[in-house]
């Protein structure tokens, strides 16, 4: 399997996700509230359409970051410190690299929906794309990998071409726009509603939680190393 050759073609779906304006329906705002934030920084929006890979929806999320591009990228790409801030995984683990900017990782989310959906394991590959105007594209796409085959403890999910866009903000490029694309196909014995009840709420608190996770990145702290240790649990 070319991986590069795939990695590079989700780089490109991603990006063409970003130039597509039309057809978006706005399914959740969150305005940050507390502490002191410049205007720009206090929405999170949520937009989806329905997906062309399968029959789910395309999610796209919007929001700022105190943080630059190349800093913001670089902190979402490495899987090193990734489940001691994103609270939806309980393991995120590198099994394969192939270069410098393209790796193959072995990922467990958490329940979500109050148990009603269980955790789901996912093998996807993951790439760097720098591009001119100091944008950056990460991008992930579920693949097969022989040596990680699906388990009877885990439903394993398949995330079609995902990723996040990282460029300058114009009113302050010390800030960055985020652009998250989400497109996974959870599997398993669940209903579609669920999963558009829960989907746009986890988008947010992602944004969330990366932003707190940076600035725990940026304080000068000890931090321990995380393992994710699976809990086996009853497939929904």
């Amino acid at each position: 399997m070319d991986y590069k050759a795939i990695a590079q073609q989700t780089a490109q779906e991603v990006l063409s996700y970003n130039q597509d304006t039309s057809g978006w329906k706005v399914v959740k705002i969150s305005v940050i509230i507390s502490g002191f934030l410049f205007p720009f920084e206090k929405k999170i929006t949520v937009s989806s359409k329905a997906s062309r890979k399968f029959l789910g929806n395309l999610y796209r999320v919007e929001g700022i970051i105190p943080e630059s591009t190349f800093k913001l990228s670089d902190f979402l790409y490495q899987p090193g410190n990734r489940v001691a801030w994103d609270k939806a995984l309980k393991v995120y683990n590198m099994i394969h690299r192939i270069d410098s900017e393209t790796f193959i990782c072995h990922t467990i989310t958490q329940s979500f929906a109050m148990g009603s959906i269980s955790p789901r394991d996912f093998i996807d590959l993951v790439y760097i794309k720098r591009c001119e105007g100091n944008m950056n594209i990460i991008s992930s796409k579920s693949v097969d990998f022989p040596e990680y085959p699906p388990s009877s403890n885990y439903v394993r999910g398949y995330n079609h071409p995902c990723g996040y866009v990282c460029s300058p903000l114009k009113e302050n490029p010390a800030y960055s726009k985020l652009v998250m694309f989400v497109q996974t196909e959870m599997r398993g014995k669940l209903s579609p509603s669920i999963i558009e009840k829960t989907v746009p709420s986890n988008l947010v608190s992602f944004v969330l939680n990366a932003k707190d996770g940076i600035k725990t990145h940026k304080a000068p702290s000890g931090r321990g190393h995380h393992n994710g240790h699976a809990s086996f649990q009853k497939k929904k």
